[in-house]
């Protein structure tokens, strides 16, 4: 049974007497444990695809099966509790809380999960989390005292704090340079061999779909292509390739490495 599934997806706007098809029929299924990048332009609907698929919207006709439930049948606060427990976002512009150390931002998710679980325990989870990104050092840090890179990364541990079995990442290398998109593409090829984490990235760039393993382009609210990775680009070696002086962020020293796979 596939993690994912969706059958005839369309999704319509009204911006006034305007009527926008975002989505116009997307039938997919989507295999646990896959690593895939939906490709498309602006306005392609690759983004409200993966709104939909993170329950952060409704579609207007059509069916999504997360894990065999019909998730249309599912209510506000159901699909609440998907989100927190079982889908972990990353997004390009990171969302962290500016005045909020890295550790506070990792454990938040943990506040709200219902689970009732004690501070110390939040506490080493989300410590195990900034380890797992390369960033155990940076803990105290806030958001303004870390380069792009390290933010994401801080966002990727927060995204992993209930164990999701899903991650959907929306053009998360988009604010980053050349090296840190590496080292954040390297983070999710690990999390989804070693740990076996679905991935569905979404981007606008060749290159970074290029890491996944299945590519499925968007463009006006369509699936045009679908296909397995050819030469799938590995970006632990890309990193090893590098001098060390290539793009770095200005401003900031390159990023460490992550330890995930080490």
């Amino acid at each position: 049974m596939p993690i994912i599934s969706t059958h005839e997806l369309v999704k319509t706007y009204s911006l006034g007497e305007v009527k926008v098809r975002a989505l116009r029929g997307i039938s997919i299924e989507i295999q646990a444990g896959e690593f895939l990048s939906v490709i498309g332009p602006s306005g392609s609907g690759k983004s409200t695809f993966m709104h939909i698929l993170g329950c952060l919207d409704r579609p207007t006709s059509g069916q999504y099966v997360l894990e065999g439930k019909d998730v249309s049948k599912l209510s506000k606060n159901e699909l609440a509790a998907i989100r927190n427990r079982q889908i972990g976002f990353v997004f390009q512009g990171f969302n962290l809380l500016t005045r909020t150390s890295a550790l506070d931002n990792v454990e938040l998710p943990l506040l709200y999960d219902g689970s009732g679980m004690k501070g110390a325990e939040r506490r080493q989870r989300s410590q195990d989390a900034l380890k797992e990104v390369g960033l155990a050092d940076r803990a105290n840090h806030h958001p303004n005292q870390m380069s792009g890179g390290q933010q994401q990364r801080v966002a990727i541990a927060r995204a992993l704090i209930n164990d999701p079995s899903i991650v959907l990442a929306d053009e998360p290398t988009g604010n980053l340079d050349s090296r840190t998109s590496i080292e954040v593409m390297e983070i999710f090829q690990a999390l989804n061999a070693e740990r076996g984490i679905t991935i569905l990235l979404i981007t606008h760039e060749q290159a970074i779909a290029e890491y996944a393993s299945r590519i499925v382009g968007f463009r006006d609210g369509r699936i045009v292509a679908d296909h397995q990775t050819e030469t799938r680009r590995i970006a632990r070696d890309e990193m090893t390739a590098l001098p060390p002086d290539v793009d770095v962020e200005p401003g900031h020293q390159p990023s460490e490495t992550t330890n995930i796979g080490a």
